[in-house]
C-alpha cells in the first residue's frame, strides 16, 4: 500500500526531457522516491505533442519492468480533456497516479468521474487565487471529503507555492524561507482546513537551488506544520529533504509508547504523553520512520524489543 511517506522528495521534470527512462528505470538518481512527468507548466504551448508523444514511448519501455526499487511516477497533465485523452490511449499501468493542476471546487465532480474508473491516486495542486480565501477552502476540503473518489484516492494534496506567488505578483526572498512572507499565511491556514478532515499536505517547492541552508531551514518548518515531501526542482536537493523527514529516536520511542500505553497521561523524555490526543501523531511518527529511516543511530537492542512491541 502507498502511504503519503512513500513521496519523498518528488522530482518535477518535463515530459520532453529525454533521460525519463534513466531516471525510472536506471536508476539515475537512487534516492528518489518520486517523480512528476509534467505535460503542464514546464512543457511551452507549441511542444505538447512532442511530450505526449515523448511519455507514450516512455511508458512502453518500462512496459515489461518491474518497478519495485524506482520511484513512484506520477503525471501532470494540462488540464482535464488532456486527461481523458492519456487515460484512453495510454497504458498507465506503471503509473501511481495524477497530478491535478490548479484544482478548485468546480472541478471536483468532472475529475472524479474521469479517474474513479482507473487505479490513478490524485494529487490535487492548491495554486489559484482561490487558495488565500478560507471560506472557499473549507468548501473545497469539506466537498472533497464527502466524494467517493477523492475520500478514498487523494494520497496528497500539494501546495503550489510558485503559482500563488504569481497571484500576488512577488517572488520570493532569496535570504529568507517562504514560510517568512505572506505564503506562510496560506500554508498554515491550507494546513489547519485540510489536515482537519484527514487530507496529508506536501510543502511548496524551494526554488533556491544553490542555497541548502535556506531549503534546510524551510524543511524544518515543514515538518512542524506536519507536511510530508517536497517537491524538488533540482536532484542535489533529493538528499536534503530526503534526510530532513527522517525520525528522530526519541520521537520514535515516544510514539511506541503512546500507542502502547495503557495510561492516561504519562511522562517520557521531559514532557507529557497524552495517548487519547497524541495517537495520530505517534501514528505518523512511526509510518515517516518506515519510509525515512532516523536521524540518528538506534540502539538495536531497543529498537528490536520496540518493533516487536510496535502497535500500528
Amino acid at each position: 500500500m502507498i502511504t503519503p511517506y512513500d513521496l519523498g522528495a518528488t522530482l518535477y521534470m518535463p515530459a520532453t526531457r529525454n533521460d525519463l527512462f534513466q531516471v525510472i528505470a536506471q536508476n539515475k538518481y537512487p534516492n528518489l522516491k518520486s517523480l512528476v512527468i509534467c505535460l503542464e507548466d514546464a512543457v511551452v504551448e507549441k511542444e505538447i505533442k512532442l511530450g505526449i508523444e515523448n511519455l507514450s514511448q516512455l511508458l512502453s519501455n518500462i512496459a515489461d519492468l518491474n518497478l519495485k526499487d524506482t520511484p513512484l511516477i506520477f503525471i501532470r497533465p494540462r488540464n482535464i480533456p488532456m486527461a481523458k485523452t492519456l487515460i484512453e490511449r495510454l497504458d498507465l499501468s506503471k503509473v501511481t497516479g495524477f497530478v491535478l493542476p490548479k484544482f478548485e471546487l468546480d472541478q471536483v465532480e468532472e475529475w472524479s468521474q474521469t479517474l474513479s474508473g482507473t487505479h490513478l491516486l490524485a494529487m490535487p495542486t492548491l495554486e489559484t487565487a482561490n487558495c488565500f480565501d478560507a471560506t472557499r477552502m473549507n468548501i473545497l476540503a469539506n466537498t472533497m471529503r464527502n466524494d467517493a473518489y477523492f475520500s478514498r484516492k487523494t494520497i496528497v494534496l500539494r501546495i503550489g507555492g510558485n503559482d500563488l506567488m504569481h497571484v500576488l505578483g512577488i517572488r520570493r526572498n532569496r535570504s529568507r524561507t517562504l514560510y517568512d512572507g505572506p505564503l506562510g499565511y496560506v500554508i498554515k491556514m491550507i494546513v489547519c482546513i485540510f489536515g482537519a478532515q484527514g487530507f496529508y499536505m506536501t510543502a511548496p517547492v524551494c526554488e533556491i537551488i544553490d542555497s541548502p541552508t535556506i531549503l534546510l531551514a524551510e524543511l524544518e518548518i515543514d515538518n512542524e506544520h506536519g507536511l510530508v515531501g517536497k517537491t524538488a526542482i533540482h536532484p542535489k536537493q533529493i538528499e536534503h529533504i530526503n534526510n530532513a523527514f527522517k525520525v528522530q529516536v526519541t520521537d520514535y520511542l515516544d510514539a511506541l509508547k503512546i500507542l502502547n500505553s495503557n495510561s492516561a497521561v504519562f511522562q517520557s523524555n521531559g514532557a507529557m504523553c497524552e495517548p487519547a490526543t497524541h495517537h495520530m501523531w505517534a501514528q505518523n511518527i512511526v509510518s515517516r520512520s518506515q519510509s525515512y529511516g532516523f536521524a540518528d543511530e538506534v540502539p538495536h537492542a531497543l529498537y528490536e524489543q520496540h518493533q516487536s512491541e510496535k502497535i500500528l
